[in-house]
């Protein structure tokens, strides 16, 4: 019940309708059919689906960095899930005859598809590469204590919410939080890229988020904590490298919204660490890595996300309006003090 008042109140919605009512949006022929496994064609790991032009040298800004800006949305990976189906184990990628089957059931869609890309449906059966089994890392005991503690509409088994401290910050429309805000969903997708001398800029298109970047200054002392963190990039070569620290640990290292997450609620901390890096390998291409620390929580310690972005400036970038027309907390704090009343009543 209370789930589907959200969906009637959520302003958000009727702008998913408006992104996919012209269809999808395609780009070129199909992804070239992947090499062997083990070969010396694998140049990265994860690099089936990345068409990178050898020996590529990115364009210069005006001021000599390698030029990253523009769009770069990434809802090709709607069905590529963050953790990968067990039954693959340590296989990263679908054969060609499972490749076929994905593209047949792509083929319809509904107004909020599984993915927007016909042509670029992935071979790469989960955003996680490391660990080689693709699956979300086991929580210390202190991080299932955490995780215990959480509370969100996503919460399951959650069924009372008399006060704003009963949701999270993604319910509160505050942010996803990272790395969420950097792994798709199955809409407002889009991503773009902006620079100017000394800082690079990601704009988000999912809670209308931007996440400025500076190049080369030094990290903040550690008393300052941020929803985002607080990043700072510098240059590799041809490699952007940021590094994110100082986060308040008060969202979560995964959403339900981000398909395939391993249940909606994953506790992060104050300690988490997180190394990205945006290398251009071809002119429409970036691959991406995401590395991902946060011991305290993590028994392993880190995991490793992984995954092409692709060129698109007729990407469309809706405003996202979440909080300005936010009914969801209301609406569940009067359905869950009602149903409660009304079960007391029936009682009686």
């Amino acid at each position: 019940m209370i789930k589907k008042i959200l969906a009637l109140s959520g302003i958000t919605f009727s702008i998913v309708c408006a992104q996919n009512a012209g269809g999808g949006r395609g780009r070129g022929g199909p992804p070239a059919p992947p090499p062997e496994p083990g070969t010396a064609k694998e140049r990265k790991l994860w690099a089936y689906d990345v068409k990178a032009v050898p020996n590529y040298v990115p364009p210069k800004t005006a001021w000599g960095d390698p030029d990253l800006q523009g769009i770069w949305p990434i809802n090709h990976l709607i069905a590529v899930p963050l953790t990968r189906p067990k039954q693959y184990g340590d296989r990263l990628y679908r054969t060609d005859k499972e490749f076929e089957a994905l593209t047949a059931r792509a083929r319809g869609t509904g107004p909020i598809p599984d993915r927007d890309y016909p042509d670029r449906l992935m071979h790469q059966l989960s955003l996680i590469v490391d660990p080689k089994d693709g699956q979300f890392p086991e929580l210390t005991d202190y991080g299932k204590k955490l995780q215990a503690e959480m509370k969100s509409s996503y919460k399951p088994g959650q069924t009372v919410f008399d006060s704003v401290d009963d949701f999270s910050a993604w319910d509160h429309c505050i942010t996803r939080g990272m790395p969420v805000s950097m792994e798709p969903r199955n809409y407002n997708n889009g991503i773009r890229i902006m620079q100017s001398p000394g800082y690079v800029i990601i704009v988000l298109e999912m809670a209308h988020e931007a996440r400025v970047i500076p190049i080369g200054l030094p990290a903040l002392t550690a008393d300052i904590k941020e929803y985002l963190g607080e990043s700072r990039g510098h240059w590799e070569g041809n490699t952007l490298v940021v590094e994110t620290t100082n986060f308040n640990g008060l969202v979560g290292h995964t959403s339900a919204g981000v398909p395939g997450s391993p249940g909606p609620l994953q506790p992060e901390t104050t300690n988490q660490k997180i190394t990205e890096r945006f290398t251009r390998v071809a002119p429409d291409t970036i691959e991406f890595t995401m590395k991902i620390e946060d011991p305290t929580v993590l028994a392993t310690g880190s995991y490793t996300v992984a995954y092409p972005m692709y060129l698109d400036n007729k990407y469309e970038m809706y405003e996202y309006a979440c909080h300005e027309g936010n009914t969801a907390i209301r609406n569940y704090i009067e359905t869950s003090r009602f149903e409660r009343t009304h079960a007391k009543d029936a009682k009686k």
